[in-house]
């Protein structure tokens, strides 16, 4: 299968680390896994987009939910802190990644969490909840790639950027190419792409700083091992019967299709659109995502 980045999962946010409550590393299938925790209470696992970018992005959202439970964050193999030494097809599957999930459960004697799962971590929960469903307590899907590889056929972000905009994306993505790995080369291209996730664009500089940390071999790794296993969720999805919650953006660049589509997958989920937001509901609109998450954590 011809290679297609998924480069529109990424996370962006203003980060913070001062926060953290505890930092640990456990080893799964031999390899460092790095993880932090905010607060006490509820144990509430984020998983962030990418793939192939660390969790620092979500030190910020998992300390507004750590203020009334116990937020998970951890950095994906071969990201930020998970160093690995072997980066291949052998190494970076779906199935090892939600067994790295699988032994920071065990390690803290989890029996069950709530799943937080956000772009292409919404995948990644989608997936884990078929493979581990007594372990979800609840599953928060938030601006969510979808449960199969529909969204990699129809999804077109730099339509939404303008011509300028275009043509200054090729232009870097060119330069990056031809061997300029520089910061600025970077961050002159996330510049040029971050306008298509934002509804509000004061945040530029900081998806733009983001887009910079990117891993695209472990991007290219997993996309590959997604269609290598034909990823679909939806056969397996029919009975899990927790408490699913589907948000995202009026204006995601995740097109409502995807997110119609996993609402009938999940026969007990609960689908949200934030107005005037695109793919950061808790950066764009944070009074109606977190109220909404803390009304579906609160609900029996």
């Amino acid at each position: 299968m011809k290679y297609k980045a998924i480069f529109f999962f990424f996370l962006f946010f203003r980060i913070s680390t001062t926060f953290a409550q505890n930092e640990q590393t456990i080893v799964s299938e031999k390899l460092n896994i790095y993880f932090q925790t905010f607060g006490e209470g509820e144990p509430v696992l984020i998983i962030n987009g990418g793939p192939g970018m660390n969790s620092k992005g979500f030190a910020s959202l998992a300390k507004i939910i750590g203020e009334k439970r116990k937020a998970i964050i951890f950095d994906q193999r071969g990201t930020g802190r998970s160093i690995m030494s072997k980066v291949d097809s052998s190494t970076i599957t779906l199935d090892l990644m939600i067994n790295d999930i699988e032994a920071i459960r065990k390690y803290l004697n989890i029996k069950s969490w709530v799943v937080l799962g956000h772009s292409f971590g919404g995948m990644l929960a989608s997936y884990y909840a078929t493979k581990f469903p007594k372990r979800i307590k609840k599953l928060i899907l938030s601006s969510s790639g979808g449960i199969d590889m529909e969204l990699f056929s129809i999804i077109d972000i730099t339509s939404r950027l303008t011509p300028l905009q275009r043509d200054s994306l090729k232009y870097w993505n060119g330069k990056i190419a031809e061997g300029d790995t520089s910061y600025y080369a970077k961050f002159q291209r996330g510049k040029n792409l971050a306008p298509a996730y934002l509804y509000d664009t004061t945040y530029i500089d900081t998806i733009a700083h983001r887009m910079t940390q990117a891993d695209m071999l472990i991007n290219k790794l997993v996309y590959q091992n997604m269609g290598k296993m034909n990823f679909n969720c939806s056969d397996e999805l029919k009975n899990f019967n927790k408490k699913v919650l589907i948000i995202q953006g009026e204006e995601d660049i995740i097109p409502k299709q995807i997110a119609e589509k996993s609402h009938r997958a999940f026969k007990n989920s609960e689908l949200i659109y934030i107005p005037k937001c695109v793919h950061y509901g808790w950066l764009e609109q944070p009074k109606m995502y977190f109220n909404s998450i803390n009304r579906f954590l609160l609900s029996k």
